[in-house]
This record gives structure tokens, C-alpha cells and sequence, in this order.
């Protein structure tokens, strides 16, 4: 009886901390934990819920990727009025880009909360942004649109949607150096190839060249990884230049 009594309190304990952790992170009460329990559950779980249907962050985390951008839309276009859609929808990209949504994760530590098969070191830097997106789902699966719209301007627009700031940031170094390159009618050629050596995990190096000269290298654990390492090299090379082309 007593080995039973532990059992129900532990459980006890352990979601009462969820639940605490979770009202600390947005803000307020959940009405329903159950929404969070999922935008914590990984799929390697196993775990289905009463329809039989999987229970774990991945729906969620497409309904917080759509709430995400709507929201940051709706205040862009109240904010920015000079701005023309393709100036709103570059801003907008660059507040919910995979790089800033996997910062904002690791800033809340929400890789503490999921529940996982998998050891977590196993994981890649992107289920951070991923369980971002999935928590915004469950706030608005839970409390609606009012309380999402609540938590987006809290923890992102607040803190971090600086416009002038934002107009100077880069998404993606590569984008921007073939862009450039484009413009300026300049050859560039990305030589990528496997380049695991001794380590353990699979890399892959870069060789950048741009009119048949080298001029930055890149290597990471993945092509695109390595690829824009190599483009914010070789941005640093060609900065002036570039900057030029982006502000005019």
C-alpha cells in the first residue's frame, strides 16, 4: 500500500511541476495541461491519446508556426507602414527564421521539459525552435487567439522586433552572396564533399570559389551548414561590396 502511495506521489509532484514551469514560461494558468503534455511529447514515446490518434509536439507545432507568422504579420503591417508586401514578408522572415526560433527554445530551456525516448544530446540544435512552435500551438489550442497573441508580443516581439535592427540582420549568408554574385555577374561554385576524418559524428567541408579564386571555407555536420559557413566567410571578404548592393 505504501510502495502504491509513493507512486501517486511522485507522479504528484511531477506534474505539478510541469504545470508550474509551464505557468512560469508563459505567463499564466493553464486551463488545460493536457495540451502542454503534448507539445512536450516526443514521438519516439509512442504514445497516442483517446482517439487513438499520435500524441506528441508535430501538429502542434505547425499550428504554432502558423500563429507565429500571422501574428508577427498583423503587427509588421500596423508598425511598418511604408512597407510594400515583399519588405513585410522579408521582415517576417527574419523574426520567425529557424536560426532566432531555436535561440528563443534554449532561452526558455524547453528541451528540459519534453518527455523522450531518445537521449537529448541526440537531438539537433532545431527542436528548439521546433518546441517553441509547439508550445505557441498548445497556448492557442488552450486559451485561443487573445492569450497566443499575449505570449507572442511577450516573449518575441517585445524583447526582440527591433525594425531597424531587423532591416540590417541576415537570414541566410548564402542567399545573399548568390544574390550578389548574380547582380555583379560574378561565378561562384560551392565544392562540397564528405570530410568525417576522425570524428565520430558525419561532416562535410566546403570549398567556396567566386570567379575561379578560393575564397572562404566551411565545415559543419551537415552541407547546408557547411555551406553557410563557407557564404558568412566570404560576406566578411566581400562586406563593403555586398552591404552596398543590400542598402541600395
Amino acid at each position: 500500500m505504501s510502495a502504491i502511495r509513493n507512486i501517486f506521489t511522485s507522479r504528484s509532484e511531477k506534474d505539478g511541476n510541469f504545470f508550474a514551469a509551464i505557468k512560469a514560461i508563459i505567463g499564466f494558468k493553464p486551463s488545460n495541461i493536457k495540451h502542454y503534455e503534448e507539445a512536450f511529447t516526443h514521438r519516439s514515446m509512442g504514445i497516442k491519446n483517446a482517439k487513438g490518434h499520435a500524441f506528441n509536439y508535430e501538429r502542434l507545432e505547425f499550428l504554432g508556426d502558423s500563429m507565429l507568422g500571422s501574428v508577427i504579420a498583423a503587427h509588421l503591417f500596423d508598425e511598418v507602414g511604408r512597407g510594400d508586401e515583399g519588405y513585410l514578408t522579408k521582415m517576417r522572415s527574419k523574426v520567425v527564421s529557424r536560426e532566432h526560433l531555436n535561440e528563443l527554445g534554449r532561452d526558455l530551456n524547453l528541451l528540459s521539459l519534453l518527455r523522450s525516448a531518445i537521449p537529448k544530446e541526440n537531438f539537433g540544435t532545431n527542436v528548439h525552435g521546433n518546441l517553441f512552435e509547439s508550445l505557441v500551438g498548445a497556448i492557442y489550442q488552450d486559451r485561443g487567439y487573445k492569450y497566443c497573441c499575449r505570449f507572442i508580443n511577450k516573449r518575441v516581439i517585445e524583447p526582440y522586433v527591433d525594425i531597424e535592427k531587423l532591416e540590417g540582420r541576415v537570414i541566410s549568408y548564402k542567399s545573399l552572396l548568390i544574390e550578389w554574385c548574380q547582380k555583379e555577374k560574378r561565378v561562384f561554385e560551392f565544392d562540397t564533399y564528405e570530410d568525417s576524418g576522425l570524428d565520430a559524428i558525419r561532416h562535410f567541408s566546403v570549398k567556396l570559389s567566386i570567379d575561379g579564386k578560393q575564397v572562404a571555407k566551411g565545415r559543419s555536420t551537415s552541407k547546408k551548414k557547411a555551406e553557410e559557413k563557407a557564404a558568412k566567410r566570404a560576406y566578411y571578404v566581400f562586406q563593403n561590396k555586398i552591404d552596398l548592393h543590400r542598402f541600395n
